[in-house]
């Protein structure tokens, strides 16, 4: 968790206003991976992607 608050940190020191949609999506795709792995929602999951 400290790396992604350095991380965001960085972007807000540096400005780098354009990553943060790619951060927040990829973020938010990996909590969604790790939350359904592993449950009933897998085959709905590989026909995603």
């Amino acid at each position: 968790m400290e790396v992604l608050l350095e991380f965001f940190r960085f972007l807000k020191q540096r400005k780098r206003y354009w990553l943060w949609p790619l951060c927040i999506v990829l973020v938010l795709l990996a909590t969604f991976l790790v939350i359904a792995q592993g449950s009933a929602l897998a085959p709905f999951i590989y026909s995603l992607f």
